[in-house]
């Protein structure tokens, strides 16, 4: 017998636009949901607005809404493949990921239990860098809307899978939302491909298997496949993730500081920009080194230089000085940030490298050969950052000394007093020579059948030298190094390795490229993290097998052309069941019918089935008229014990209005009427399995009517609230959930409901007109 459900309404707002997705946290009031403009926004049970994230493109929709468990991080799924993950504690994205496809489904599993999951292994290694490496200084020159690191640790709250189902059928697994643990491709596992859609796939509680809801041809089935390497490498899957996650925080940290060092290099070409610039841009290739010596060695200034030199000193100093503070923030940039970052990541990956050699515990998830070669990468990055830093050095100690002596020479053209601070030694006479050389590099030697070319004619000369800078500039372009850093007469390191091959080649030492530019070392050595974490993804892929296949029902045929909305209607829920060790799995098998397996963990191999419907049965009793014509519109697992259904009315008269109920259907009620099955290689549920009316389980429904047309639902045990969108999901309407008996003073029926929504709606028709009052 219907009973009335203990429910109390919150609120009612008219929204703005479309809501399409709903989700609420289950530790906290914040309720996120996505709109037809593809914004996600984030607000309060009291509909204070806490953060609204815009849309990533135009024409984008939000397909999926999950919340991390017992955090404020958000995973969102976009119809143009893109996954983000936001945070509403500190209102950033703090990552985000791109695929191929359409999302059909993304979410966060239940925490893994360490305690649990760990075995033999101790995994006690995810904050031990902290006490060997220095905190990266925080980035402040790039802009803070491109920025991909909040100087936090990548992994935030309890571990967790992130589980990506695209629409094409592949399933993506996420460890720590860093660690590609595995993907499965579902069309590989079905017999009618040309007959496909998926509804959800699931993570167990024990993180070794999945579930998939799927249609295969006219039937719907739930496959279960079973992972080995999950069931085995959990913990060792969790240090590995961990240091993932670090790499990929210093992946971001590099990338930036590059970012910055490009800006900051840019800064030192525009303060190069004036008189300087412009002189050497219209003298001949080759004159300016001549012309500039000619003044050094002899004294004497052509006409095209004394012109040049016509700025003041007192103009020629700010110059200087502005060239000289920009060089001093790229030297701090590639000695602080870049270095150290390369540093720390060195580190992460010999910690990789260390696992490698465990082979026991991470023989199925690390190479150590290929990390050993990660490991080289990163330590000849590192050896361009130094050999960028040397040269950035060399062209400070140039500048500086270039300028001293454009200030001296000045000075004596222009006859006035030279301060001794400013006359060069013999040593600086010597350097400045060899600078006034270096400015423009000789050109590459021509075969004798060619014609000498003058310099004053059209053909293009080399790179124009603008004062020695490209020297550094072109570590920052994506290309070979044109002046490749000169040997080092002290590093008998060098001299070592030209004369022995063998040394070269060793796998024991560091490579080190010298006509690599930072930007080729960074992604040579990108590509070479990159191929470490292969091997796991593979791993778990190929681990994946089809352990049962349950038949739940039967759909009608896909024809082309034709949208299946009015035909079939598949909707489902999942819930892990801590206390009996069992996954939860509800879904709709028709307009009318539900269906509720409840599979065991405990090795035992049952499922237990429930199958509903909303019609009364044919030995009901009478209830009211408008139970005889319900359909299924949502429903979702408030708890353990309890599903929330939303139902609503059918009729075939037009222009009459559907009436709409809030449906807590008791899962304990219902444990009577459950079958319990063997899980094999085929099980046919369809056939072994009686539907029951909900009206005729003792204390199974309760039912509360609803004001409007009302499509979806979204509520929150944990919470206690139920949300319910209405009118064309335009009004979103919040209840709070088992409430005592003497605070439900007031049983709303639908009439009271119709009137609050109305005092709702005039109110907010009295707020928009107070402006033009």
């Amino acid at each position: 017998m219907a009973q009335t459900s203990s429910m109390k309404l919150l609120g009612a707002r008219n929204m703005s636009c479309i809501v399409e997705r709903m989700e609420w946290n289950n530790k906290m009031d914040l309720i996120a949901y996505g709109t037809e403009k593809g914004e996600v926004v984030i607000q309060r049970l009291n509909w204070q607005k806490i953060v609204t994230f815009p849309t990533p493109g135009e024409d984008v929709r939000v397909r999926s809404l999950s919340w991390q468990m017992d955090e404020t991080l958000l995973a969102v799924g976009y119809s143009n493949g893109k996954v983000a993950l936001l945070d509403a504690e500190s209102e950033t994205i703090i990552s985000g990921l791109i695929y191929e496809d359409d999302i059909k489904k993304v979410f966060f599993s239940k925490a893994i239990n360490s305690q649990e999951n760990l075995g033999t292994y101790t995994c006690n290694a995810k904050d031990k860098h902290r006490k060997y490496l220095p905190k990266l200084q925080p980035l402040t020159n790039i802009d803070p809307c491109l920025k991909t690191l909040d100087q936090k640790s990548f992994p935030k709250g309890s571990p967790c899978f992130l589980v990506v189902i695209m629409r094409s059928g592949k399933v993506h697994l996420l460890l720590l939302g860093a660690l590609q643990a595995g993907s499965i491709d579902l069309t590989q596992h079905i017999l009618h491909p040309e007959q496909f859609d998926v509804y959800d796939v699931r993570l167990n509680g024990d993180f070794n298997a999945i579930y998939a809801l799927l249609r295969d041809g006219q039937e719907l089935k739930m496959l279960h496949f079973h992972n080995q390497v999950l069931q085995e490498c959990m913990a060792p899957m969790l240090e590995l993730a961990t240091h993932c996650a670090h790499i990929l925080e210093t992946k971001n940290y590099i990338n930036d500081t590059q970012q910055c060092l490009t800006e900051a290099w840019e800064t030192v070409q525009l303060e190069m920009d004036n008189k300087l610039t412009k002189y050497a841009n219209s003298q001949p290739y080759g004159l300016i080194s001549a012309h500039f010596l000619e003044l050094h060695v002899f004294g004497f200034a052509t006409f095209e230089v004394e012109e040049f030199l016509t700025l003041s000193e007192k103009g020629f100093k700010k110059i200087a000085n502005s060239v000289d503070l920009s060089l001093s923030n790229l030297q701090g940039l590639v000695f602080k940030q870049l270095n150290g970052s390369a540093i720390n990541m060195f580190y992460f990956l010999n910690t990789i490298a260390g696992f490698g050699r465990m082979s026991h515990f991470f023989e199925s998830l690390i190479s150590p050969d290929v990390a050993n070669e990660a490991m080289r990468a990163c330590g000849a990055f590192v050896l361009k950052v130094y050999e960028l830093q040397r040269t950035i050095d060399t062209l400070v100690y140039d500048m500086k000394l270039f300028h001293a002596w454009m200030i001296f020479t000045i000075l004596r053209l222009s006859h006035q007093e030279i301060p001794d601070d400013l006359v060069l030694t013999e040593e600086e006479n010597i350097a400045m020579a060899d600078f006034l050389c270096a400015m423009e590099p000789e050109m590459e030697d021509r075969s004798d059948d060619e014609d000498e070319v003058d310099p004053l004619s059209a053909t293009p000369p080399p790179a124009r030298s603008k004062f020695n800078l490209e020297r550094v500039g072109q570590y920052l372009d994506n290309a070979y190094l044109t002046q490749p850093c000169p040997k080092d007469p002290s590093q008998v390191w060098e001299e070592m390795v030209a004369e022995n091959d063998c040394l070269s080649h060793c796998k024991l030492f560091v490579p080190h490229d010298k006509n690599l530019s930072l930007v080729q070392q960074r992604d040579k050595m990108f590509n070479a993290i990159d191929a470490v974490f292969h091997k796991p993804t593979e791993s778990i892929s190929g681990s994946f097998k089809l352990a049962s296949a349950v038949i739940c029902g039967d759909l009608p045929p896909m024809e082309p052309g034709e949208g299946l909305e009015d035909r079939e209607f598949v909707t489902c829920s999942y819930y892990v069941n801590e206390a009996a060790r069992s996954d939860m799995l509800a879904c709709t098998i028709s307009w009318q019918e539900a269906m509720i397996l409840e599979v065991s963990r405990a090795g035992d191999c049952l499922v237990r089935c429930t199958r509903i419907q909303l019609q009364p049965g044919i030995f009901t009793s009478p209830v009211h008229e408008d139970y005889y014509n319900l359909r299924f519109v949502d429903l979702q697992f408030y708890n353990e014990s309890s599903l929330s259904m939303l139902a609503q009315t059918t009729t075939s008269n037009p222009g009459v209005r559907p009436h709409s109920y809030f449906v807590q259907f008791s899962l304990s009620a219902a444990r009577n009427q459950c079958t319990q099955h063997q899980m094999g290689p085929l099980v046919k549920l369809k056939d072994a399995t009686v539907t029951h009316s909900i009206h005729d389980i003792i204390d199974g429904a309760a039912f509360k009517g609803l004001d409007g047309v009302c499509e979806m639902l979204a509520v929150s045990g944990s919470r206690k609230v139920a949300t319910v969108l209405s009118d064309r999901k335009r009004k979103m309407t919040i209840f709070e959930m088992e409430i005592e008996e003497e605070e439900d003073d007031t049983e709303m029926s639908q009439a009271s409901f119709l009137e609050i929504s109305k005092e709702s709606v005039l109110a907010g028709v009295a707020d928009s007109e107070k402006p033009d009052a």
